[in-house]
């Protein structure tokens, strides 16, 4: 329909811009290239500064922009090519196969159950934190709640056996699974685009000082949200190795405001996020020793500085400064229980100072991903000195590009927290359908 819209990207961001542009009328097709809607967002525990359920915000939209009767949901696919018309756009989608029917499948997990490699597979939705199987729906809310094979790691697949059944195929009651399937191309003729890629976590690995990926007990933002999460590998209870861990450090500013990452932009969203992460180590041990350091706080939004002075008050120690070393206590080999030394410089104080760590949490900045570069080029659009895409102007425009009927939205053009994504994607929805609108009027004249 080349009076619809495209929107690529089903985090928070594009779910939104997609129910927006439906709700005025218009058709909508959201793309995803995970198995399932929801982003990052679906990866959060609970959200800043009210603490409230994660889940339990983004879930129903997620529902609401699959029953939506104007929105075609293309999950598990990947945008490979646009050519812009003359005032309209033909996309070509790649949808990957699942090797499940949609159709038959009822999201049972049986064939979860059955799988040969139940258990050892990286969970990447749990950030490396949990194991999962060959087979698989990210997490329990997905929608679509329909499973997938993960074909890098399904024995079938890859190896072209698995034993003298198919374990998954024979457990399966409705007959869904189909390793006969093929990649689809689809192409789409569209009116407007948004794009809302998001954004990916920074690699803490590209600062070995800090010891990620050395000490199994140095880990980041969102492998602690996963810990702390009900729906996580450890149901809800942060724990290592088993252990609950008594003195924990957070360390904020990981890629970000960075000369030697080349990050030189503020994420925005770290400060609060290790608040947060403060409040419910507190919470749900109460006798640990938290101890923050930071560069800067910076709580600009709605309720943040209320957030940081009740989560001071509950006992957590900011120390200002930056961590230029962790490594282990008494040069112990690496291991999942042991001691760290968290060295850096109380610069209130004016002196260095060593704190001891049973868990350190890495507060990562946010980075474009990967993807966004991609579709840059095939879009033809620019990037801005942080590496996200660039808007056509920073006051004025800030969800339009330079390409005539294609808006940002969400942390694509940026790092935002999720009300200021949420309202970043209201803006891009109505420009495109300020757009949809124009034309749909253009064609009713010359009728």
């Amino acid at each position: 329909m080349p009076n619809s819209a495209l929107v690529i990207g089903g985090g928070i961001a594009g779910i939104q811009t997609a129910l927006d542009i439906a709700d005025a009328g218009f058709h909508v097709y959201l793309v995803e290239k995970e198995p399932s809607v929801g982003g990052r967002m679906a990866q959060l525990d609970k959200t800043f500064p009210t603490l409230d359920c994660s889940a339990c915000i983004l879930t129903p939209k997620m529902v609401d922009v699959a029953r939506h009767p104007n929105i075609e949901l293309i999950t598990y696919s990947e945008v490979c090519n646009i050519t812009n018309g003359a005032s309209d756009f033909y996309a070509t989608i790649k949808k990957k196969p699942r090797y499940v029917d949609t159709n038959k499948c009822t999201g049972c997990g049986s064939c979860a159950e059955a799988c040969r490699l139940k258990g050892r597979v990286t969970d990447t939705f749990n950030a490396g934190m949990g194991k999962r199987s060959a087979i698989y729906v990210p997490f329990p809310q997905a929608v679509p709640l329909k499973y997938t094979v993960d074909p890098t790691q399904c024995v079938y697949l890859t190896r072209g056996v698995c034993g003298k059944t198919f374990l998954c195929k024979d457990a399966c009651k409705a007959d869904a699974i189909d390793f006969t399937q093929k990649e689809e191309i689809v192409e789409l003729n569209v009116g407007a685009i948004v794009v809302a890629t998001g954004f990916d976590p920074f690699d803490a690995a590209l600062k070995p000082e800090l010891g990620y990926g050395i000490y199994p007990n140095v880990i980041t933002s969102l492998q602690f949200e996963r810990l702390s999460s009900a729906s996580g590998p450890t149901a809800g209870k942060i724990l290592l190795n088993g252990k609950e861990p008594r003195e924990v450090v957070f360390v904020q500013c990981v890629g970000s405001r960075d000369v030697t990452t080349g990050n030189l932009y503020c994420s925005r969203v770290c400060c609060m996020i290790t608040a947060k992460h403060a409040h419910l180590v507190k919470d749900k041990i109460h006798d640990a020793n938290v101890t923050i350091f930071y560069a800067d706080m910076r709580a600009f939004g709605k309720g943040f500085e209320e957030f940081y002075d009740r989560v001071r008050a509950e006992g957590v120690n900011y120390r200002r400064g930056y961590v230029s070393e962790i490594y282990a206590a008494g040069g112990q080999t690496p291991k999942r229980d042991g001691k760290l030394v968290v060295r850096s410089e109380d610069t209130l104080i004016g002196k260095p100072i060593e704190t001891t760590a049973d868990l350190v949490v890495l507060s990562v900045g946010l980075v474009p991903r990967v993807e966004t570069n991609t579709l840059a080029q095939i879009l033809q659009l620019t990037n801005s000195s942080d590496g996200f895409l660039a808007e056509a102007h920073p006051k004025m425009l800030p969800v339009d590009t330079k390409i005539n009927g294609v808006y940002l939205a969400g942390v694509a053009q940026g790092p935002k927290d999720i009300p200021d994504a949420v309202a970043h994607a209201k803006a891009a929805a109505s420009a495109a359908i300020v757009r949809l609108r124009s034309r749909q009027s253009s064609v009713a004249s010359q009728q």
